[in-house]
């Protein structure tokens, strides 16, 4: 893959003919890069993500799949999503080629996730573990899907961590009169309350 030197500026550039998406033969040039190997290494990476070829490295698929949900997502799960893969999953499987990584390389990368402590030596909680191997499996199950992945080695490799278990809490009847003797001044708010509060003991009568 031939790149060019700019001898004004001393940096160098990537420029070449490739064929996009809609089999339209398209010219791509870019510019600014510091040594001939990143001008190399950016055109190899453009060209594979463009074919879809999965010998791209894992940080370059990445980039596809956040193109490809960003826009269906809300803002707050994509911010999520988003920091828990570049911080927690790219910076271990970012140079490896998709289509290389194992279930061995995902269960070394639990193990990773399992051992770390913080500043006070609290490791992560078991629900964030589990939602980061979700993110991680979420990203091979896209390349099964849409890009011809053979298998996801997060599924075989299996879940780390579990959901958290929410406890279902209740009022005393002391609690319940104390409460609706402090919003007995706030007609709104007291009515909003006991309306709440008949529907829920209807609601749990048909349990019963």
């Amino acid at each position: 893959m031939p790149v060019y030197k700019n001898e004004e500026s001393g940096t160098w550039y990537s420029v070449f003919r490739y064929t996009n998406w809609k089999g339209e033969r398209k010219q791509k040039c870019k510019r600014g890069f510091k040594t001939k190997k990143e001008a190399q290494e950016w055109e190899l990476t453009f060209k594979q993500q463009s074919e879809a070829n999965l010998d791209m490295s894992f940080k370059a698929f990445v980039e596809l799949y956040f193109n490809d949900t960003k826009l269906r997502l809300k803002d707050t799960t994509w911010l999520t999503k988003q920091h828990i893969i570049e911080n927690k999953i790219v910076p271990y499987f970012g140079d490896k080629p998709m289509n290389q990584i194992t279930t061995k390389d995902v269960i070394a990368w639990q193990n990773e996730m399992l051992a770390y402590r913080d500043s006070k030596m609290k490791p992560y909680s078991a629900t964030y573990l589990k939602t980061m191997h979700n993110q991680l499996s979420a990203i091979f199950n896209h390349a099964v899907r849409h890009y011809d992945l053979r298998s996801n080695p997060a599924a075989k490799a299996g879940n780390m961590g579990k959901e958290e278990t929410k406890e279902m809490k209740f009022w005393t009847k002391e609690e319940y009169k104390l409460f609706s003797y402090e919003i007995m001044d706030k007609p709104v708010s007291f009515y909003a309350f006991k309306c709440f509060t008949g529907a829920v003991s209807v609601s749990a009568s048909y349990l019963l």
